[in-house]
């Protein structure tokens, strides 16, 4: 087995990756067409070309807009599912979605989450995949309206949804706008995480730790503009979900994955674990993200197993659930060490 096979073959913890950015470009137009959403293009295959984080998010907002029906979300999530599995062996996921993007069309909340969980039931009956449901705050609406959307939350919360998160272009709107709805999710019961410095200061993880109270970090590579703070999370081993292709594409060399900051977040000894962001949307899946940043990197199986326990120690899973996934992980990693080609 040569190591790009390898790559993909390893057993997958999936913390930071987009219900929305994760619909297939095919599933995008046959729902455009079913609900008479006019596309830029008919041709599937560039209906996911821009270049630069504000075409995606317009892009993502249009997606959006075609997931209106239980059975839409139901689909979509499903084949979201399906495609880790069958393209990078992913056994556990942790998913975002932005309640906002669609209550704000008129479409009720309990549409969105229920659909979305009739389709991660149907994950784990038939891939045997467990997925569970994180929250978005989306940073372009008001704080009145995030606190809104967490009230939605708890009220109407099957077991899946576990989590509140923040995403959107982050520097127009910094994490403290939202400290009312994190205090609410926090005293609701709800696990906390968010996207920072994606392209803002590294005083954001700071805040978001001390003041919205997150427990892991999704991104956080301008992190490194500050030594003391590196050290402090270092320390305190706060969780990196980090994405290496979409972020080269929005914000670093989209063409060379040597340059981008993961690589000096590892070697400042920072907990990072790899995701897949908005997989389809950037031509990519959770597979090729660990193909393409680990050979970038250089680094050898060792570390790759280090950012898979990392994924496993970094979830939200039950202590007996991580304590499962270790021993398969395990077996399983052990088996493919076994027939890499050294």
């Amino acid at each position: 087995m040569n190591y790009e096979e390898y790559l993909r073959r390893v057993p997958k913890v999936e913390l930071h990756c987009h219900f929305e950015g994760t619909v297939r470009p095919q599933t995008f137009a046959d729902l455009a067409n079913k609900h008479g959403v006019e596309l830029p293009t008919q041709d599937a295959d560039k209906l996911y070309d821009y270049d630069s984080i504000y075409e995606f998010l317009k892009i993502f907002a249009m997606v959006s807009s075609t997931l209106r029906d239980q059975e839409d979300f139901a689909r979509a999530a499903f084949e979201s599912i399906e495609d880790g599995v069958k393209l990078g062996n992913l056994k556990y996921r942790e998913m975002f979605f932005n309640p906002t993007l669609h209550t704000g069309r008129g479409i009720p909340y309990k549409t969105v989450v229920d659909g979305l969980v009739d389709g991660a039931r149907e994950a784990e009956r038939e891939l045997g995949v467990k997925c569970r449901l994180i929250a978005d705050v989306y940073r372009q609406d008001a704080p009145e309206v995030a606190r809104e959307m967490v009230e939605q939350v708890l009220e109407h919360r099957p077991e899946e949804v576990i989590g509140l998160g923040m995403d959107g272009a982050e520097a127009p709107d910094p994490p403290e706008k939202f400290v009312e709805a994190y205090r609410l999710a926090k005293k609701g019961g709800l696990r906390l995480t968010a996207h920072a410095c994606e392209d803002a200061p590294a005083k954001n993880v700071a805040t978001c730790l001390d003041v919205l109270g997150v427990e892991r970090i999704d991104h956080g590579y301008h992190v490194l503009g500050d030594p003391e703070l590196v050290k402090r999370t270092r320390d305190e081993g706060i969780t990196y979900t980090v994405c290496p292709t979409a972020t080269a594409v929005c914000y670093f060399d989209a063409d060379d994955l040597t340059k981008h900051p993961i690589r000096q977040m590892v070697d400042e000894g920072l907990t990072i674990m790899i995701n897949s962001d908005d997989p389809p949307m950037f031509h990519t899946d959770i597979g090729r993200e660990y193909v393409g940043m680990v050979q970038a990197a250089e680094w050898g199986p060792d570390r790759v197993r280090e950012f898979v326990m990392n994924g496993i120690d970094g979830s939200w899973a039950s202590d007996d659930e991580k304590r499962q996934m270790r021993q398969e992980f395990e077996r399983e990693l052990d088996e493919l060490d076994a027939q890499l080609e050294r």
